[in-house]
């Protein structure tokens, strides 16, 4: 199930569940893990994009042993909330992973900005920040699907 509604992703993980949030980029998947009870999101590993099967293998053998019951995938959408090349990008790629459990589809605008102020305002340098900005993109986009669905 791929869904864009928060309800609607709830009502497929009815016991809740660890989930994991992606932020796919063309040369790496930011990874971001969450409690079972949705209460935080953290960075995880980083996953290098090489193919996809390769690329599904490696996000399949984390979702197994994280014991993840739902996927939150960072939608990059325009900043006036049409669809660009890189949401039916994305689009794809949900429909190519569906099999590993019910994906919402959460709207990423600014998480990369967000995340890389913060970065900035704490005087990571450059190279510390290129190295991290993914993951932690996708704990920021992870966190605020994880509001969503407790205050919904």
């Amino acid at each position: 199930m791929i869904t864009p509604t928060v309800a609607d992703f709830r009502d497929a993980l009815p016991s809740g569940g660890r989930l994991i949030g992606l932020d796919l980029g063309t040369k790496t998947i930011g990874t971001a893990l969450c409690d079972a009870g949705w209460t935080f999101a953290s960075p995880a590993p980083l996953i290098k994009r090489r193919k996809f099967t390769q690329d599904k293998a490696a996000l399949a053998d984390l979702i197994a042993a994280q014991q993840v019951a739902g996927i939150v995938l960072g939608l990059p959408l325009n900043l006036d909330g049409s669809e660009s090349p890189r949401s039916q990008s994305t689009r794809a790629f949900a429909r190519n992973i569906a099999d590993l459990g019910p994906i919402l589809l959460w709207d990423e605008r600014w998480s990369t900005v967000a995340v890389e102020r913060v970065m900035i305002e704490q005087d990571m340098s450059r190279a510390k920040r290129a190295e991290r900005i993914d993951s932690l993109a996708a704990a920021h986009i992870l966190q605020a699907a994880i509001d969503a669905l407790t205050q919904a």
